[in-house]
């Protein structure tokens, strides 16, 4: 395993777009979808006859993608199903992100590692300075979370599937999402307990009231990045994953309200105070301590 981390990734990384990989239009369109985090997607997007097509690409488009300020990515296919011929290609572009689809061991992920590692001598690149984002599509994947987290020092981001992982649970799926409810929230607190970013789910459908009932319990949950399959869906995730004026406005004056009320109580405990005629109780003062912790992420504290 090299040791090298990799490059400090500038905030924020809220939305992550996947798109066709042997789609040229599309792919030097993604430069102007305002998605942090672009990725060219090898596996589910591109057939297996395209793929020469798709790494031919990729030197052409990462550079497009870098002067547009995004960070790129390319998601290989596993690396016995064509994963190190996708390596070997699209390396020499220097993507800062390698994802690779359908892991569920933390061996994949050292294997991985190690191919990376090849490349990057191969082709110049900085030993350890491309990032891992394992894409976690199962439910072995799933709980083998926290271990697929330890097995590189290249990780800072893990994502969870869909269909994939609807299928391999053998759930029926539905616009609503239920079915994806305890994967999510095992997802997260296993990637938070291990100190890595957990990137949620797309949400695969294209209405836009599904998308945004999706993202606002995604946020809800805890999430602070989304993969996205529909590029329509780019800004709804940008626009929920960055805390508005209004929140933070709101968040000073109960932090403000709450502190003024406790200085107040000389010494005795306050279970909550009054903002704006409502009623301001303990948990929206820590809450609103969180979202300013948040927003500093976004210098809009």
């Amino acid at each position: 395993m090299p040791l090298s981390a990799p490059k400090t990734p500038p905030n924020p990384r809220r939305s992550w777009l996947f798109l066709a990989g042997a789609d040229r239009d599309a792919l030097r369109q993604g430069a102007e979808s305002g998605a942090d985090v672009l990725i060219q997607e090898l596996e589910t997007f591109t057939p297996p006859a395209l793929r020469p097509q798709a790494r031919h690409l990729t030197k052409e488009i990462l550079p497009i993608w870098h002067a547009a300020g995004s960070l790129t990515s390319v998601r290989i296919n596993p690396l016995d199903d064509g994963g190190l011929e996708d390596l070997d290609s699209v390396m020499s572009a220097r993507p800062d992100i390698i994802m690779m689809s359908l892991v569920s061991t933390p061996q994949q992920v050292a294997e991985l590692d190690k191919a990376v590692h090849h490349f990057e001598i191969r082709y110049d690149i900085e030993p350890g300075s491309t990032e891992l984002v394992p894409n976690i599509e199962s439910a072995r994947g799933l709980i083998n979370t926290c271990a697929i987290a330890q097995a590189s020092s290249r990780i800072r981001a893990i994502l969870v599937g869909t269909e994939d992982m609807v299928a391999d649970i053998g759930a029926e799926r539905t616009r609503a999402g239920s079915e994806l409810s305890y994967i999510r929230q095992r997802f997260l607190v296993e990637c938070t307990a291990m100190g890595i970013t957990p990137i949620d789910c797309p949400y695969s459908y294209s209405d836009n009231e599904g998308a945004q009932r999706d993202m606002r319990q995604s946020r809800s949950m805890g999430y602070r990045a989304k993969a996205i399959v529909n590029e329509q869906f780019v800004g709804l995730v940008n626009q929920t994953l960055t805390p508005s004026a209004q929140e933070i406005a709101q968040a000073r004056q109960i932090i403000s309200t709450f502190e003024t009320a406790c200085q107040a109580a000389n010494g005795k405990r306050v279970a909550a105070a009054v903002v704006n005629g409502f009623l301001t109780e303990v948990p929206d003062y820590l809450a609103a301590q969180r979202l300013l912790t948040f927003a500093a992420q976004f210098h809009r504290e």
